[in-house]
C-alpha cells in the first residue's frame, strides 16, 4: 500500500487551486453591461441560451447554477509580457477590457444573443494569472478553449489575413477581420454536428467547485487527530 501524500498548502498546483476556487465562488454577471473596473485576472463565460448547437451546455447551467464554462480566459498588462509582472496591475483595466472585447465577439455575429451569456471574473496578483486559468481549462476543458478555436482571436492586422479563418468565426460569423481570413474547407454544419457530438459525449461538471473534498485516507493524519 502506498503512503498517502502529506498535504502541502504552498505547492504551487495547491495555491493555483486556491485561485481556481476564488473565481468559482464569485456571483455570475451578465457579460452585456458590466461596469468599467481596475484590475488583471481569470475569467470564466458561461452559455444558457437556446442555441441548439450548445443544448447540452445550456441544460447544465440552467439549474440556476453555473457550472460548465464555454471559455476561460486570462487578462494581464500589456507590460507583464515583457516581464514587468505586477507592473501597473491594479490600474490597468485588462480585465474589463478582455470581458468587453468577448462581449463585441459575439455581438458581431447573429448566430448568438449577447444576453445568454453570464461571466465570473476575478482580480488577482499577475504571477497567479497563468497558472489559474490552465488549471481551470484542465478542469473543465471548455468547448471554446478546446474543440471550437478563435473565440479570444485578436483582428492579426492589413498584410497577415493569408492565415485560415478560424473555427469559432466559421461556426460564428460576423467579426469584420475574420471574412478577410482565408475560407476553411469545413462548413458551419458539419463544426456544428462536432460540437454537437462532442458534447453528447461530455460528462457535464458536477459542481461549480474546483476543490473536490479529500478523503482523510489520502493524506497523512496525525496519531490523535483523526
Amino acid at each position: 500500500m502506498t503512503d498517502p501524500t502529506p498535504y502541502n498548502p504552498l505547492d504551487k498546483k495547491n495555491l493555483g487551486a486556491s485561485v481556481a476556487e476564488a473565481l468559482l465562488g464569485r456571483k455570475p454577471k451578465a457579460l452585456d453591461g458590466l461596469h468599467s473596473f481596475d484590475g488583471a485576472g481569470l475569467y470564466a463565460i458561461y452559455y444558457h441560451g437556446e442555441s441548439p448547437v450548445y443544448e447540452r451546455l445550456s441544460q447544465a447551467n440552467g439549474s440556476g447554477e453555473l457550472v460548465a464554462p464555454i471559455y476561460v480566459g486570462k487578462a494581464i498588462p500589456k507590460g507583464a509580457r515583457k516581464g514587468g509582472v505586477g507592473v501597473a496591475g491594479s490600474t490597468s483595466k485588462a480585465l474589463f477590457s478582455r470581458l468587453s472585447e468577448h462581449a463585441d465577439s459575439i455581438r458581431a455575429t447573429p448566430s448568438l444573443t449577447l444576453n445568454h451569456f453570464s461571466c465570473r471574473f476575478l482580480v488577482v496578483d499577475d504571477i497567479w494569472i497563468p497558472l489559474g486559468e490552465s488549471l481551470l481549462i484542465a478542469k473543465f476543458t471548455p468547448i471554446w478553449n478546446t474543440l471550437i478555436d478563435g473565440f479570444g482571436n485578436h483582428d492579426p492586422g492589413r498584410g497577415r489575413y493569408e492565415g485560415m479563418r478560424p473555427r469559432w468565426d466559421v461556426l460564428h460569423p460576423g467579426r469584420a477581420w475574420a471574412e478577410k481570413c482565408q475560407p476553411r474547407k469545413e462548413t458551419a454544419e458539419q463544426i456544428a454536428r462536432e460540437v454537437q457530438g462532442y458534447l453528447e459525449q461530455a460528462e457535464p461538471p458536477k459542481s461549480t467547485h474546483f476543490l473536490v473534498e479529500q478523503t482523510r485516507a489520502q493524506y497523512k493524519v496525525k496519531p490523535g487527530l483523526a
